[in-house]
């Protein structure tokens, strides 16, 4: 496979997202996860298309997969695939799907879509680099806030915090999406399990750097990104 240069600056996802189309209803879900992954990608991660192979990588999971057209023009942008490929978004033979493919798509560390099972893996993989003494990789995984409401992120939240893991950052989008919203705001739920979380703006991208970049501190990391109501 040829892959793309890595050369596209912020201003091409625009373009890049209208490549890809088919999955309109799910437009939402890719646009306020669009920021934060350009900031992941750009500035925070420590993976490439030629370090895919690294056991030393950073590590990104796309819990929020049911809508992954940013994150596709994310990585085209960033040469993990080829621009080719965005326009042949959810053909029967192509590689970028309606949810994204571990084995298909370059970069991505885990198919996703089924809503809470990315915290969940994501604490498994902080886990197992500790097991491993890889102390340097990161793991970052991307939710929506109304994904919050599966049990299962309850349970992830609570086991990340009293195991201390540091290696793992939480970014949950805020469209206010959820059906209950979070008393005291979602970045309490994180605190009261023992995580450092704050709450920043979606669409700002030094306040995204600055939350993404924190020194560990002996506790997972968790970073609300404000986004514009979904509906």
């Amino acid at each position: 496979m040829t892959l793309s240069t890595p050369s596209l600056p912020y201003g091409e996802l625009g373009r890049l997202l209208s490549l890809m189309t088919g999955d309109e209803k799910h437009a939402p879900s890719a646009t306020s996860t669009l920021d934060v992954l350009w900031v992941l990608y750009d500035q925070v991660l420590r993976v490439s298309p030629t370090s895919l192979e690294d056991p030393e990588r950073d590590r990104f999971v796309l819990s929020k997969g049911h809508g992954p057209m940013a994150y596709y023009a994310v990585l085209a942008a960033k040469g993990f695939v080829p621009l080719a490929e965005l326009k042949r978004f959810g053909a029967y033979d192509a590689l970028l799907g309606h949810h994204p493919d571990r084995v298909l798509v370059p970069g991505v560390e885990v198919g996703s879509g089924s809503l809470g099972h990315g915290l969940p893996i994501a604490v498994g993989m902080a886990l197992g680099l500790r097991i491993q003494e890889r102390f340097r990789p990161r793991v970052a995984v991307l939710l929506g806030d109304a994904e919050l409401d599966e049990g299962s992120n309850h349970e992830a939240i609570a086991v990340a915090g009293r195991l201390g893991l540091d290696s793992l950052t939480a970014i949950v989008i805020d469209n206010q999406s959820a059906s209950h919203g979070w008393p005291g705001g979602i970045a309490a739920r994180f605190s009261a399990e023992g995580w450092h979380a704050q709450t920043v703006s979606g669409r700002d991208h030094d306040a995204l750097a600055r939350a993404l970049t924190l020194p560990r501190d002996g506790r997972p990391q968790a970073v609300v990104a404000t986004v514009e109501p979904k509906w």
